[in-house]
Order: structure tokens, then C-alpha cells, then sequence
């Protein structure tokens, strides 16, 4: 629906304006008086020893070293005490496999910080696809100068490990949002807001140009381009030998988008609902529709993944093979291609499971299905991931081939495993396929985790809903109400809350000890540490799209209806109290735990509210908030910020509400959601005589807070201290 500024919804009265210029003198004047105030009350004797034993799990040398097959060379990025800003280094399977590999070290980034004087933060590279026969040379380095969205893209010779020189034709992008591929060894195609060119009102590239090595990005021709108020353009080439494709991407919102194909010089629409995702891959097109998908007569259920052959589907057929249907309690999250296979990576009441699926093979099931095998690799309440090596590896010097995958697998106890497996059909040509894997690397403990039991327990929402949440505490845990508990959610985009190791967590919550109530006999105090609680609500992905329709704009509320159904669960099982109860949220998780400030202040203690959406009435003006108007509504639009307003944390404090202790944290580099929302929270706040208001900015880091190691763990100190002593101890 389009507005104009005469039908726009009334603005209501913002004294924190002001805090929106994010650089400005007087605005980060503020911000270090409140950073101040904020270290003097957390970081004491306890704080220091909380964050050295984070940065220990952070920095630690034992940690697996997750690698990238590019040819015969295994790529990592690594951090640690001495290289906080990190090691781009690669290594042979053999050397791999051992427990001290000898990395070949490419880029030293704080070397190349100190030499260039700019703090760059690595966010990865995209190779060159090598002739046939020859090795992997070229790369396009993403380089952040601050941690945020924007990237300066250098192109880099992995041979000579340096960067190509610029002045020599080396391709070397100014920084800007947007994204790069390779055409070919002397052309990529780049969609950037750099030197001029238009972005969408999400801040995001809305062309797309053929650039030359040696040409200027300003003067590259067109060759594609989005209407303003779409999110942004993408555009990749797909290099795959016999299968060469360049493809276009017209992200009209954040979950719908048009899918096109260059032939002849001409973009051609693959011809689906702008709400199917579409993947290529060889000579496949997959389909994963998020709402019901009904196509010459048949209805194909949201969440399902279809298959068709390419150039059939180009040319008009119809036929649809199943690959996966979802049920209540499955939902797909993922898919990988091996050379002959498909992995398909589902979670069961949010426990993993995965099935192989092979092409070549239909099973007798309906819609043409391929023949699927249940991978043995998946314990109970674990989280375990499946994805190819290299599905072009056909015989590499390291003996791997095209079938070979890699297995992640970790749980709430459980230090993470890496694997590596082979996929065979089986011997007597019947459906199916044999898989064999064994571990490769595992991360070591960082806290007692034989001593925590991993339950998951069904909180019911106020529609009636079951909501699952995972509970992670000590065996034999007193249900006496006194236990401090930290529940974490987050409940938007489709993102699932999957159980995971977290040595961090470990030794920032479990552990930590304080005594809080007398024993049985009622003499001497017990003991005791945290419970740490994951809650699945809807919005997420647990479920698959359903789940997440479920909690969409006018119905957002159900999100935090089902998060507080989780802490009343708690409550009433005898797990917490109200005052022993906290909150833990960053992005959209910043914006419900907001909400449960705002809206449920009588279930929590305290909450630690990150990088956070609060202002709904201006977030779609606020860096890249515009792209989010899908999930949460267009507050210009008077009918839906009706509903927007209901659900808008900054618009609903009030007086004399008991508020539980608050800690609010961003950071000023922060180009996606940006610092300034939580800015106004907390100077809306302090002003209304809140007590217990505290707020942090870190200056660098980008969304994630944090650009190295020692700011993680700062960061991270700060938000378990705060709710240890909020829950445990009492703010001073």
C-alpha cells in the first residue's frame, strides 16, 4: 500500500531527536557520560575475572579451526590473544588432520590494520574459479574499516599473498553496501551504493553493473536495476563448468523477491510467487514456498521443498517432484548439494534430523520423490548440521571426492564435534544410501558440563499454543523458586533458536555461584549457579514458515505472548521467581525483550536489551530498518501503526510502572539496526526518573557489538555481570 505524507500516521512527540545524528559531538558526549557511569558500576573485581575467563574461551588455541575447501587447500580465519583481528591462513587435509596443522599464512589483518592505519575487520572472500587443471589464485577480500555492513572488496593473489595493485588493473571497490562476483578473470559484477550510485531506502544497492578490470565502478554499464522502494538488487554468476548462469535478484521486501536468469542478453523471470525461495544448482531448480503454494491443480503446503529440472521448468513444465513435506513437528532449515546427493537438514520439536536424498533413485512415495535415507548422526536435543565438502571434488590429491560432507554437531553440553562422511548408494541397487563418517576435530570443555542436565519442556501461550523452550541447570536442581534464570529468544525472520555449546555461557552463568536462601534445615545457605533457558517462540523458525507467519505485523504479539507464557512456566514449575528471573535479547531480540520491560514488567528481575529495535513509530528511517517493513509493518501507514504503536517499547513507558533493572547496549558503527534507538530508550528513561537505568555504547563492531575477541568478551561480561548481579546480588 502506498502513502502519502497527508494520509501518513501522526508522529507523536520525540524529545530524544537530537540523539539520531549518530557521529555528532554532543550526541557521543552523552554517550561516553553514560558509558562512564555504566563502568563504574560493573566493572569491579568480579567483572575483571568474569571477562578474563570469557576472553579465555574466546581466545582459546583448542578451539576447531572450521575450514573452506577451495582446491587442495583448506581456508580458515582465525582469532586469538595474539592476532585479535585475525589470520587468513590455509593448509592441507593431511596437515588438517593432525593435532598442530602448519597454516600457510596469507593475511595478517592487524599487520595490515597498523601498515594502513585503518582498523579493518575481515568478512570473508570469493575466489576465481581456476581453469580446469589449474589452482585457485584470485580472490575478492570483503573488508569492513569499522565492523559495520560496508565493505571495501581488494582483489588478492593467494600465490604471491598480496593484494593485486590497483594501479596495475587489480580490481579494489570503494567501501559500500552491496555484494560482488566474478564474471570472469577480468570482469565482476557489482551492486554497490559506492561513487554515486543509487540505494534503495533500505540503504542498500539498487543497481547492478558490468565492471572491467582497469574501468571505474561510476562509469561501468547498467545491467540491473530495482525500483527505489524495493530492498535492494543482488547479482551472481554461477561459474559451475557446463551449468554457466548469471542470475538477478529484485528483493522486493525481506521475504519476497524476483528470481531472473540472463539469456541472450535478456533478464528472464523464473515464473514463481515472489514468496518461493528458488535455488540452482547443475541441473536443478528447488522451490521452498513460505505460504501454500497451489500450482495446476495441486497445493504444495509452505515449507515444502519441490524440485523440477531447470531448463524444464524455463520451458514451462510443471511436474513437481517432493522432496520434503513438513508436518507439525518437522520443519526443513536447510539443503546441500554433494556431487550425486541432496542433504537435507530438518529439525523434530527443534532437535536435528537428516535425510540423504538421491536424484537418480525415486521412491515409491507420492510426487515423484527421491529415494530418501535417514541419516544415524543425530542425538536427542542436539543441534547437527550437514553440508558438502566440495560437490566438484571428483579426485582431489587429498582422496576426498565430490560425495564427501562435512557434520557439525553440538548440544547445550556437548563441545562442538566436527566430521567428515561419505555417501554412497547402496551395493544391491535397491532405494537408499550408505554414509560413513568419523570425527576429525572436537572442541574441548570449558565448564563442568557433566554436571547440567539439558531438558526441554512445553509452555502453553495464551491462544493455547505449545511452546517449546530448552532448559539448561544443574542435576538435581531445587525447584524453590530461587534459582537465577537468564531466558534467551529472539522470534522473528525465521530464525531458529537451536540448542548449542557455549563454553561463554558455561562460565559466565552456569557456574557462577552465590548464595541466595537458607537450606532444608535452615542453617547454612546453599550454593547455588544459573539456569540458562532457550524459548522457541513464534516468529522464528522452529516450525518453518508457518511458525513464523504466525507472529508477522498485526500479529506480533503472539511472539510475546509466547515468551511470556515461558516465564510464567518457569514461575510456576518452580524453577525462578519474578525476582530472580532476567531476560537476555539483541536485534529483534532487543525488541522483545523490550517488550517484556514494557509490556510484562511483573515476570522480571531485570533485562539486557542489545542492538536494539525500540522505536517502531521512526526505525524504518533509521540505517537499514526500511527493509524490515514485512515482518513488523509500515508505521506511515495510520491502520498498521495502530497495531505497530502496541508493540513499540519507547512508545509504551509509562509512570508509575515498577520497571525491572534495565541494561540497554549498542554500538555507534552498528549500520544495520544503528545505535540510536537505544539511545533514546534509555535517555527516555533516565529522564522519567526510572531508577536502575543503565546504558553502553561500544564505538566499534559493527551489528554484532563487537570487531575482535577481547571487545566480544567485554561485551559480553558486561550483560552476564549485570543480570548475575541484578538476579543474584543487587545492583549497587
Amino acid at each position: 500500500m502506498t502513502t502519502t505524507a497527508a494520509d501518513s500516521a501522526p508522529e507523536p512527540v520525540d524529545e530524544n531527536v537530537w540523539l539520531e545524528e549518530i557521529y555528532g559531538e554532543e550526541q557521543l558526549a552523552w554517550v561516553k557520560e553514560q558509558n562512564s557511569r555504566t563502568e563504574d558500576l560493573l566493572e569491579d573485581a568480579d567483572y575483571a575475572g568474569l571477562e578474563g575467563s570469557i576472553l579465555e574461551v574466546l581466545d582459546s588455541t583448542d578451539r576447531i579451526a572450521m575450514v573452506g575447501k577451495r582446491g587442495d587447500w583448506y581456508y580458515n580465519f582465525w582469532k586469538d590473544r595474539h592476532n585479535p583481528k585475525g589470520l587468513w591462513r590455509r593448509t592441507t587435509w593431511e596437515s588438517y588432520c593432525t593435532d598442530s596443522p602448519e597454516w600457510d599464512v596469507l593475511l595478517d589483518v592487524d599487520e595490515l590494520a597498523v601498515a594502513e592505519g585503518q582498523e579493518w575487520v575481515f568478512h570473508g572472500a570469493t575466489f576465481l574459479r581456476p581453469g580446469a587443471g589449474e589452482p585457485y589464485r584470485l580472490a575478492l577480500l570483503a573488508l569492513s574499516p569499522d565492523g559495520g555492513d560496508a565493505n571495501r572488496y581488494r582483489e588478492f593473489d593467494v600465490e604471491s599473498r598480496s593484494f593485486v595493485d590497483p594501479a596495475r588493473g587489480g580490481f579494489d571497490l570503494p567501501t559500500a553496501k552491496g555484494n560482488v562476483s566474478w564474471l570472469d578473470a577480468d570482469t565482476l559484477l557489482v551492486a554497490s551504493t559506492a561513487d554515486g550510485l543509487p540505494k534503495t531506502a533500505s540503504s542498500y544497492a539498487r543497481t547492478a553493473v558490468t565492471l572491467k578490470r582497469g574501468a571505474e565502478l561510476a562509469g561501468a554499464p547498467l545491467l540491473f536495476e530495482v525500483p527505489e522502494h524495493h530492498m535492494m538488487a543482488v547479482v551472481a554468476h554461477d561459474s559451475t563448468p557446463g551449468f554457466e548462469r548469471t542470475f538477478a535478484v529484485d528483493y522486493i521486501d525481506f521475504f519476497n523477491r524476483r528470481n531472473l536468469v540472463l539469456r541472450d542478453g535478456e533478464w528472464v523471470q523464473i515464473d514463481v510467487p515472489t514468496d518461493v525461495n528458488v535455488s540452482a544448482h547443475r541441473e536443478w531448480l528447488l522451490f521452498r514456498p513460505q505460504q501454500d503454494w497451489a500450482i495446476d491443480g495441486t497445493t504444495y503446503p509452505a515449507g515444502s521443498l519441490l524440485a523440477c529440472g531447470f531448463e524444464d521448468y524455463l520451458a514451462g513444465a510443471r511436474e513437481l517432484a517432493v522432496l520434503f513435506a513438513p508436518d507439525a513437528r518437522t520443519s526443513l532449515q536447510s539443503w546441500s548439494w554433494t556431487r550425486n546427493f541432496l542433504l537435507l537438514n530438518l529439525l523434530k520439536d527443534v532437535s536435528s534430523e537428516i535425510r540423504v536424498l538421491d536424484p537418480s533413485r525415486p521412491s515409491d512415495g507420492p510426487g515423484g520423490a527421491w529415494a530418501a535415507t535417514l541419516l544415524d548422526a543425530c542425538p536427542p536435543l542436539h543441534d547437527v548440521n550437514a553440508y558438502a565438502v566440495d560437490d566438484e571434488d571428483a579426485e582431489a590429491s587429498d582422496g576426498g571426492a565430490g560425495d564427501d560432507f562435512w557434520l557439525v554437531a553440538t548440544g547445550f553440553t556437548t563441545p562442538t564435534t566436527l566430521m567428515r562422511g561419505t555417501l554412497e548408494r547402496t551395493s544391491d541397487g535397491t532405494p537408499g544410501v550408505v554414509s560413513r563418517h568419523a570425527v576429525v576435530k572436537a572442541s574441548p570443555s570449558f565448564f563442568a558440563d557433566a554436571d547440567y542436565e539439558v531438558q526441554q519442556h512445553f509452555a502453553v501461550s495464551e491462544d493455547g499454543t505449545r511452546v517449546p523452550y530448552f532448559q539448561v541447570a544443574p542435576r538435581n536442581l531445587a525447584l524453590d523458586g530461587q534459582n537465577p534464570t537468564q531466558l534467551s529468544g529472539y522470534g522473528g525472520f525465521e530464525v531458529s533458536r537451536t540448542p548449542a555449546y557455549s563454553g561463554t555461557v558455561g562460565r559466565a552463568w552456569l557456574e557462577r555461584r552465590t548464595s541466595l536462601s537458607a537450606g532444608a534445615d535452615g542453617d547454612a545457605p546453599h550454593s547455588r549457579g544459573g539456569v540458562y533457558v532457550v524459548a522457541n517462540i513464534r516468529g522464528g523458525g522452529e516450525y518453518g514458515p508457518a511458525w513464523h507467519r504466525a507472529a508477522l505485523q498485526e500479529n506480533r504479539h503472539k511472539a510475546y505472548q509466547d515468551f511470556a507464557a515461558v516465564a510464567r512456566d518457569l514461575i510456576s514449575r518452580g524453577v525462578t521467581s519474578r525476582e530472580r528471573l532476567g531476560c537476555v535479547g539483541g536485534s529483534n531480540g532487543g525488541l522483545l525483550v523490550g517488550n517484556m520491560l514494557t509490556r510484562y514488567p511483573e515476570l522480571f528481575g531485570a533485562v539486557s536489551c542489545g542492538v536494539p529495535l525500540l522505536d517502531m513509530r521512526r526505525y524504518t528511517r533509521l540505517s537499514a530498518g526500511h527493509s524490515w517493513i514485512a515482518e513488523y509493518g509500515d508505521p506511515d501507514v495510520p491502520e498498521q501503526w495502530e497495531y505497530i504503536r502496541t508493540f513499540s517499547p519507547y512508545h509504551l513507558l509509562k509512570d508509575g510502572v515498577e520497571y525491572p533493572e534495565t541494561f540497554i547496549w549498542t554500538a555507534t558503527s552498528d549500520d544495520r539496526v544503528g545505535p540510536v534507538q537505544a539511545r533514546k530508550m534509555a535517555a527516555r528513561m533516565l529522564a522519567m526518573g526510572i531508577p536502575n537505568v543503565w546504558f553502553h555504547e561500544a564505538l566499534e563492531g559493527g551489528h554484532a557489538g563487537a570487531s575482535d575477541n577481547r571487545q566480544a568478551a567485554a561485551l559480553q561480561a558486561r550483560s552476564q555481570h549485570f543480570l548475575w548481579k541484578a538476579l543474584a546480588g543487587g545492583l549497587a
